[in-house]
């Protein structure tokens, strides 16, 4: 399976936050490759964008960690602990995002 874009990314976490209703914050995933995508649930319907807009929490990564989350190749909390994912912000809205990236 090759490797999602941004833009790719950004249509399947659209799809998904339509689905959960148990986010309730606001993140940024912020790209090394450059570019990012905005995920806020504190609206109905929630709001996924590429936006650069202020989130509860900024999580910096690599399109191929993220990738990797998705196909369950690794976990988030392992990610985070080898350094591939780095976490600004508020931990427990960075938590809520396993229902969105799993």
């Amino acid at each position: 399976m090759s490797d999602l874009t941004v833009d790719q990314l950004t249509v399947m976490i659209r799809e998904k936050l339509a689905t959960v209703s148990a986010f309730s914050a606001s993140a940024r995933l912020v790209f090394d490759e450059g570019g990012s995508i905005f995920i806020s649930g504190k609206s109905t319907p929630g709001l996924v964008s590429n936006d650069e807009l202020p989130a509860e929490v900024t999580l910096r990564l690599s399109l191929e960690t993220l990738n990797k989350l998705y196909r369950r190749e690794t976990n988030a909390t392992t990610a985070v602990m080898s350094g591939k994912i780095k976490i600004e912000g508020n931990l427990m809205a960075a938590m809520q995002l396993d229902k969105i990236l799993s």
